[in-house]
């Protein structure tokens, strides 16, 4: 490109197509994505992107393809229903909501989903728009931005099993993937991991190192990952001959850990092993069995699940059941894209295997 041509403005089609030797309509048809373009010509158009400096008008785009190259990803939860506190709904829904944000980011899972979209979704040239739906209003709120086309479709990710988002979706035909299985069943793809194999693995750990008097601390039981971790533990437990196994209810949190593993203690004080749903409550029994002055995993064993940045900070660095958090996200991105692509392709879902990762907590 030259100094002039730099000095004129930026750098429209014509420069390109000027540059790449090919016409105007055929360097719009590469920069917009249309695939039945020769690859020769679409690499010569590429380079004369790169030379003159072209950044294509994302509006003036969208207006040809109607896509907003943008993905909704929405983290959402149960929160207000229609009719629930009217005569103070701004102050709930807002308080509720940096509750309910203040606890998202406060958890090392939701990071991981980001990181995994956001890989997935750099090389295709789009970009994710976070939203929180932690109520009725921010609900409709979702709805009303996809129906609007503002973006393309939604990747959601609910953290309650009585959590309606997906069902206002499927209803309105908009194009959706999960982050989990839904507790009700909705025509809506996800994908998600096979918890009960994964709580198999930890109750098979924790009796291979002898651990006799185990109890778990299970996740908030009304999420389907917290019961399935759970049905998975006990049942894993009943078919080595222990039919009765001490739970105390857990939310994910840090906080939630610590003060079950203070109830598991005061209630049975001779136990030897635990398994926390997930990295964050483990962590929070092993401070508690620390200031116990129980030993990890001497007198008692624990391990989590995730394998999340949590099992690293804990001390000592916790056994875990990795869940592929960052590859099930890019795979969840990528099943949208593909429903983008073919707007009648079947509903699908996709089933991760966890896996034992074992460190010094075990």
């Amino acid at each position: 490109m030259t100094d002039d041509l730099r000095s004129a403005g930026a750098p429209t089609l014509e420069d390109v197509a000027r540059a790449a030797g090919v016409s105007r309509a055929t360097v719009s048809r590469v920069v917009n994505g249309v695939r039945n373009v020769d690859p020769v010509i679409q690499e010569a158009v590429r380079r004369a992107v790169s030379v003159t400096g072209y950044t294509p008008n994302r509006a003036a785009r969208s207006l040809v393809t109607r896509r907003a190259d943008a993905i909704a990803l929405v983290v959402s939860g149960a929160g207000v229903e229609p009719g629930a506190a009217e005569e103070s709904e701004d102050t709930t829904e807002s308080g509720q909501g940096s509750s309910f944000t203040a606890q998202v980011f406060a958890d090392p899972f939701f990071g991981r989903v980001v990181t995994g979209v956001v890989n997935y979704l750099r090389p295709h040239g789009m970009h994710p728009v976070l939203m929180f739906a932690e109520s009725s209003r921010a609900r409709e709120d979702v709805v009303a931005y996809l129906r609007q086309g503002r973006a393309d479709g939604a990747l959601v990710v609910s953290t309650h099993a009585e959590d309606p988002l997906p069902a206002l979706i499927a209803e309105a035909g908009l194009a959706a993937v999960l982050f989990a299985r839904p507790a009700r069943p909705v025509p809506v793809s996800y994908v998600d991991l096979a918890h009960q194999d994964g709580a198999r693995l930890a109750a098979e750990h924790l009796l291979g190192r002898g651990c006799r008097r185990i109890a778990t601390i299970s996740g908030p039981l009304d999420v389907p990952a917290g019961q399935a971790r759970l049905t998975g533990f006990r049942d894993t437990m009943a078919r080595h001959g222990h039919p009765y196994i001490p739970i105390v209810e857990g939310q994910f949190t840090q906080e939630s850990g610590e003060a079950a593993m203070e109830r598991l203690l005061a209630e049975h004080p001779d136990l030897d092993g635990v398994f926390a749903a997930n990295d964050l409550m483990a962590l929070g029994a092993c401070h508690v069995l620390r200031e116990r002055g129980r030993s990890v995993p001497g007198d008692v064993a624990v391990v989590g699940f995730d394998d999340s940045s949590a099992a690293l900070a804990c001390r000592p660095p916790l056994t875990t059941v990795r869940q592929p958090v960052e590859g099930m996200a890019a795979e969840m991105t990528r099943l949208l894209l593909d429903r983008l692509s073919r707007p009648d392709g079947p509903v699908t879902s996709v089933i991760f295997e966890p896996e034992l990762v074992v460190r010094g907590s075990a």
